[in-house]
């Protein structure tokens, strides 16, 4: 590993380009290029997860973590590791101060893999639109997470409004295997489904997309049941027009389905690492059609998938924006108080 302190973005080039020479790396065995927006706080638990998916997804691996940008003074600190402990990556993790937060792509940018793809990971709350960030701009795939926000409801309609084709978001990732068993109940029926509910916490993004899936497919609207004696979704029921019913419920890493005239099977629906539902979206490099569907159908918004692939960065200064609300906040109150 290379520690580079108050450094400068050509030095950090320099100094990569240093350790793949000592360590054998070649750039042409890269798939693709991680970016990971992260805080501080996470940094260890962001980069487990890469190493799990750079596994499967050999990739150069750049870590931005933004602080301080009301600082005086902008810095730059940069760790640089070629295989070691990220695994079968090439990775830098760059600590950025002061205005250069604002501005990490002219780090980032010349680091990037020629030729290859470029995803953006937000570990953490995204910005409410993606085009305000760079970093998301520059990807061909944008990985979100709603789960992170405060409200991840509200998250996910915020994703709907936002999309562009070659986003994704992690609570979709998570019901990949509830999304498999449910499919699977079909194969030895042509019955048609009338009725659907979920149940779930009420803040339960997994739920939410859920419903919209099963409405996008089956052009019903699912019932949600909410709840809150379990932590996420528990339960999916489905209804047939033959009057089957047909449930699959979750209990612990094993799932039960049930069907009208059949015994009870148990099924594996194992809570995946974070790297491993990483690693499944870095498998699509493009867009995610039936994401879009199961969004738009959720947020009631259609045709996302026809929306135009490519942003345009719209600059957005987070500390303007915090002063105007604080001198909003500032006036409010001074006008309550006369």
């Amino acid at each position: 590993m290379i520690g580079l302190w108050d450094t400068t973005g050509n030095e950090v080039v320099k100094a990569l380009a240093a350790e793949r020479r000592s360590a054998g790396g070649v750039a042409s065995g890269m798939a693709l290029t991680l970016i990971v927006v992260v805080d501080e706080k996470r940094v260890r638990e962001a980069e487990a997860a890469a190493t799990i998916a750079a596994a499967a997804h050999p990739c150069r691996l750049l870590v931005v973590v933004r602080s301080d940008v009301d600082r005086d003074r902008n810095r730059l600190d940069a760790e640089i590791v070629v295989g070691g402990r990220l695994g079968p990556c090439e990775a830098v993790v760059m600590r950025m101060y002061g205005r250069l937060a604002l501005h990490a792509e002219s780090v980032v940018m010349p680091l990037l893999v020629p030729d290859v793809p470029v995803v953006t990971w937000w570990h953490g709350e995204p910005p409410d639109e993606i085009a305000t960030d760079f970093l998301g701009v520059v990807a061909d795939r944008r990985i979100t997470d709603s789960a992170q926000a405060a409200d991840p409801i509200e998250a996910l309609r915020l994703r709907a409004r936002d999309y562009a084709p070659g986003d994704t978001d992690l609570a979709w990732t998570r019901i990949t295997p509830w999304r498999t068993l449910v499919a699977g109940a079909f194969d030895t029926t042509e019955a048609q489904l009338t009725e659907a509910a979920v149940v779930a916490p009420p803040t339960d993004p997994t739920a939410a997309l859920m419903r919209g899936w099963l409405r996008s497919r089956l052009g019903i609207k699912p019932r949600w049941e909410r709840t809150k004696g379990f932590p996420r979704m528990r339960e999916v029921q489905l209804r047939c027009a033959n009057g089957d019913e047909l449930t699959l419920t979750r209990d612990d890493s094993m799932a039960v389905f049930r069907r009208t005239g059949q015994e009870d099977r148990v099924l594996p629906l194992v809570r995946r690492p974070l790297g491993d539902e990483l690693a499944e979206e870095l498998r699509r490099l493009g867009s995610d059609q039936v994401y879009a569907e199961a969004l738009g159908a959720f947020a009631g918004l259609t045709n996302l998938d026809r929306r135009s692939g490519q942003r345009v960065h719209v600059w957005k200064d987070p500390s303007t924006a915090q002063r105007a609300e604080a001198g909003v906040t500032a006036h409010n109150s001074t006008s309550t108080g006369s």
